[in-house]
């Protein structure tokens, strides 16, 4: 049988191609493809040459201490990251230049500079001091989408306190979980945000997490929505009071290139949640020339990375990699469909946003709404479009790259994850001709590969698992407090070279495409069938904007492909629909891909980030009790699909 030894077998080819365009390559920012020979000879002198752009108190003795699974980078030097993400712009003479444009849910607006933003962080690093934070110690912050939680951070990191960023839509229990695990001293909230309308309360699960972490002192509250909260005299303390008592001068605190900036929690499939350890030197270096050389920034580029800053992409890429190279982003608050399903286009419009960064669920969501929501709004700003967080469908990178960048604008696919806190596989827009769907190749400096279950590189044209071969500078250095968790969950299914826990094959021409979690991938007649490839078949249907596939147990086949769709404005899931989408699979793929069930549903499971929620729709397919559905932001989707599931005719 063909698949048996394949690892994860390649079934899907593209052949469109799209080189960058003249008039951008002749002014991109990295344009000789010399960059990854010159990475390649000398891996240590390639990352020194690219440290010399940032201000160090202390220049490094080593740049590379490689002891696996353990790195150290820039050995002996010394620096403070918000002084070259502030300070080292203001006495160059950008402080009048705009940080962040600040779009609000409501409708309210500000305009922060860098200047504004330096003199916020040194008053809200004084406030911190004030609290009993020192060098060294952790907070935990849990806001909503607003400026003040990138003062927050940046506040932290002025005065070397690790920070851990909880995303504003988890839990109170996932909240107290993080806050205990890393001994937090200080919680940083907001009385609420705003989603939908609706006021989204923190400050409750903030003081659940007090009651619960015996190591935090107190809570520092930002009024945002001014909703009625619970308050306690003892234990919070209003942002905006203590921040017009503070004084607007803070010297930054000199840190080694190895202390720790910040935690970010993962959760574990088992377990409790993994505390992934970032530090300061190499952290710094990665995000700013990632982010320079993928985003091909300039200085007159205004940049939106529409994430949150609750994960590694804000963290990254709203964050640290922009302020370090003195760019002025965008920041929403809300969500993409209110007030209207075309607010993020009116954001674009009024902003003159040049580049767009954004996660492939909210591309399909945008395709199931339909063409007319972007088609009434003025686009021409943008020059550069990006994707994060999950591979993109061939169909969905298409309709991005027509219907937002009007067919000019080059599409950088990343792939990254938490613990690689830099993009390591993406094109680079000035040099790289891509493919739909694919994150192309290695960055500079990036030794990736595909392997087999033995560790050994495949062939081109075949699949298998994602690796990275040598350290990088922004990798994670840890796992907190346990460093045999790190070994184990990351160094031991392949000895010597780091496991991402990512499918991904490659095609005859090298080039790199993402194919889910190894924990997604079906084994159908002996056929080891990633779902990403069956899920890009059902969505190149022109009656199909998104799909989620999972494969549930077979008696005949061991498993079999359950596909759950979401079709397009006015298309009906008829049978005749079932079975068209069927014969497409096979058309494309083969018969043993055919989905067994179709089950159409206006929605999918999904996290307040945009994850889909494959695990539920197994237990569905499998007719079990459903698992947690508390970090779903439309749990009551989960009612519909299970009833529909059970009325869908099967093969």
């Amino acid at each position: 049988m063909p698949g048996e030894h394949e690892a994860i077998e390649n079934l899907l080819a593209e052949s469109r191609t799209f080189p960058p365009p003249p008039a951008f390559a002749a002014e991109a920012v990295v344009s000789d493809p010399a960059i990854y020979d010159e990475a390649t000879a000398d891996l240590e002198g390639f990352w020194a040459k690219e440290a010399t752009d940032f201000h160090w108190y202390r220049e490094w003795d080593r740049v590379l201490n490689w002891e696996p699974p353990f790195a150290q980078w820039y050995l002996g030097a010394t620096t403070n990251i918000t002084y070259n993400c502030l300070d080292r712009h203001i006495e160059a003479g950008g402080g009048d230049k705009v940080a962040y444009h600040w779009v609000g849910e409501p409708g309210d607006e500000r305009t922060i500079t860098y200047a504004e933003l330096h003199e916020d962080v040194c008053r809200a690093a004084n406030v911190l001091e004030r609290m009993g934070v020192g060098t060294g110690d952790r907070v935990a912050i849990y806001m909503p989408m607003i400026p003040e939680i990138v003062v927050a951070m940046l506040a932290c990191a002025r005065i070397g306190a690790p920070h851990t960023v909880v995303f504003g839509g988890f839990s109170a229990e996932a909240l107290t979980d993080r806050v205990h695990d890393c001994e937090a001293k200080v919680i940083i909230t907001a009385d609420g945000g705003w989603r939908r309308g609706q006021v989204s309360d923190l400050k409750t699960a903030a003081d659940q997490a007090f009651d619960n972490s015996p190591t935090v002192d107190l809570k520092l509250v930002v009024r945002r929505t001014g909703h009625e909260i619970q308050w306690n005299d003892d234990e919070d303390i209003w942002w905006h009071e203590a921040m017009e008592a503070a004084e607007a001068t803070c010297e930054p605190v000199e840190v080694d290139s190895e202390h720790m900036l910040y935690l970010l929690y993962t959760s574990g499939t088992t377990g409790k949640p993994k505390g992934i350890k970032h530090t300061t030197g190499g952290y710094m270096v990665g995000t700013a020339v990632t982010h320079r050389w993928v985003f091909d920034i300039r200085p007159e580029d205004v940049y939106w990375c529409a994430a949150d800053v609750g994960w590694v992409t804000g963290h990254s890429y709203i964050v640290y990699g922009p302020l370090l190279n003195h760019t002025t982003s965008v920041m929403y608050e809300g969500t993409p469909d209110y007030p209207d399903k075309d607010r993020w286009w009116d954001i674009i419009e009024r902003h003159r946003v040049s580049i767009l960064y954004c996660a492939p669920t909210a591309i399909r969501m945008f395709m199931k709404w339909g063409d007319a929501y972007p088609a009434r709004h003025d686009m021409s700003s943008l020059r550069l479009l990006g994707s994060v967080g999950e591979p993109i469908n061939p169909e969905a990178w298409m309709w991005y790259r027509e219907h937002i960048g009007g067919d000019r604008c080059p599409i950088v696919d990343t792939w990254w994850q938490t613990e690689t806190g830099t993009i390591l596989l993406s094109p680079l827009p000035g040099i790289t001709t891509t493919k739909p769907g694919s994150a192309t190749f290695p960055l500079p400096g990036v030794a990736a590969d595909v392997v087999d279950d033995a560790g050994n590189s495949v062939p081109l044209g075949h699949g298998g698992y994602l690796v990275l071969r040598k350290p990088w500078p922004a990798m994670l250095r840890g796992l907190y407090r346990d460093d045999e968790r790190y070994r184990e969950t990351y160094w031991t299914r392949f000895p010597g070279v780091y496991f991402a826990g990512d499918g991904a094959k490659r095609d005859e021409d090298g080039y790199f495409w993402l194919l889910g979690r190894v924990d997604d991938v079906m084994n159908v007649s002996g056929h080891r069938i990633s779902t990403t490839e069956v899920e890009s078949a059902l969505v190149e249907h022109p009656a199909v904007a998104e799909a989620a596939v999972v494969g549930r147990n077979d008696p005949v086949t061991g498993q079999a492909v359950a596909a759950f769709v979401v079709l397009r404005a006015g298309v009906d899931g008829t049978q005749e629909m079932h079975g068209e989408l069927r014969a497409h699979v096979a058309g494309l793929i083969g018969p043993f891909a055919k989905p067994k069930s179709i089950v159409f549903t206006p929605d999918l499971p999904k996290t307040r980030s945009g994850k889909i929620m494959r695990r539920l729709l197994r237990d569905i397919s499998e007719d079990r009790q459903l698992g947690d559905i508390t970090t779903l932001a439309n749990a009551d989707i989960m009612e519909a699909i299970a009833e529909q599931a059970a009325v869908s005719p099967e093969d």
